[in-house]
């Protein structure tokens, strides 16, 4: 048995004194785009995945085919292969397990194995059959938006309102599951950073996230290591970016995702994401802490004014640093971070 603490298993957008849970990405594949190969051996899946536990993750997202662009798909014994047996030995020690697949049948092979969570980057368009599987199995069903599969070239990035544009989309995979018997209740959307996005799209969707934990269902942002963090410290090009630059500018993603009030966000590196979300829900607390405190102190003085025969005006106090008064009209969460 592991020694690492287990994790909670709870699919809800954080309540207040909850932070942002850090889900870790083990990628069983020999190509994923920024540790392919690295944990293909079954023994050092393994091991890795406790790795990522002890590091602060919450939850193990495990997937055994690359989502990389040009990426070409692996057949379905292949993917069983590489998923369902670290699932099994993951889960069998305690972890909270996500499988992370477009496919019906591995995401029924991996819940019997002991995983907790389904997480198709399709959205159930893939697989239409993924949508009836979590209805029968009620487990949490992680929608991301997708318009198609990173290989197919003739999938373009093109949006006149890229937030309204993917929100909506989002909406439609919703009812799409619905009407397949997945409660809502069920539900985690993911905006897609990265699919059949380019770098401006993705700024778009995280200068509003807000609009994504607003929608009333638990979200998941899994911005980690990708290209458009990647240009921010290696523009070009992107992919000579050392791994511990693209972790900080990950852990940057992962403030204004738990300021926004993200359920979930997915990293390959957690411990700078989970000292990251700590640090925002210790903010939190405080503000709520001092938040009450003067209001009971309002209070006091309005109590005491009314017993003199006289009510003062309270005088408004500072805004809470980076809220949307602080910044002014018509600024967007995120702006205080550029």
């Amino acid at each position: 048995m592991s020694s690492v603490p287990q994790p909670q298993a709870a699919v809800a957008a954080p309540a207040p004194g909850e932070r942002t849970q850090i889900m870790g990405v083990l990628n069983v594949t020999p190509d994923s785009f920024s540790d392919g190969g690295r944990w293909y051996n079954h023994a050092d899946a393994v091991d890795h995945g406790f790795s990522l536990l002890a590091g602060g993750a919450d939850i193990i997202d495990v997937g055994g085919e690359s989502t990389r662009p040009g990426a070409a798909r692996v057949s379905e014994e292949e993917e069983l292969g590489r998923v369902v047996p670290v699932v099994r030995e993951l889960a069998r020690d305690g972890a909270v397990i996500s499988v992370d697949t477009m496919r019906e049948t591995v995401a029924r092979a991996a819940l019997d194995a002991g995983a907790a969570i389904v997480n198709d980057v399709s959205a159930g368009q893939s697989e239409p059959g993924m949508l009836a599987l979590a209805a029968e199995a009620g487990v949490p069903i992680i929608l991301m938006h997708w318009r198609g599969h990173l290989g197919d070239t003739s999938v373009k990035p093109h949006y006149a309102d890229t937030v309204a544009e993917v929100a909506g989309e989002l909406e439609d995979r919703v009812r799409a599951a619905l009407a397949q018997g997945v409660s809502r209740e069920q539900i985690v959307l993911d905006p897609g950073l990265g699919f059949s996005k380019n770098a401006r799209h993705n700024w778009d969707l995280v200068s509003r996230l807000d609009v994504f934990a607003g929608m009333g269902m638990p979200l998941l942002v899994a911005a980690s290591r990708k290209r458009f963090l990647s240009a921010l410290v290696a523009p070009d090009p992107s992919e000579t970016a050392a791994l511990e630059d693209r972790d900080s500018a990950t852990a940057a993603l992962t403030v204004l995702a738990a300021q926004a009030g993200a359920w979930a966000v997915r990293v390959h590196e957690p411990r700078s994401s989970r000292i990251a979300a700590d640090a925002v829900h210790q903010a939190q607390l405080a503000y709520a802490r001092t938040a009450a405190s003067a209001r009971v102190r309002e209070a006091g003085t309005r109590l005491a004014g009314s017993e003199a025969g006289t009510v003062p005006e309270a005088e408004p106090g500072p805004a809470p640093r980076g809220s949307a008064a602080e910044r002014g009209p018509g600024a967007q969460p995120g702006d205080e971070a550029r």
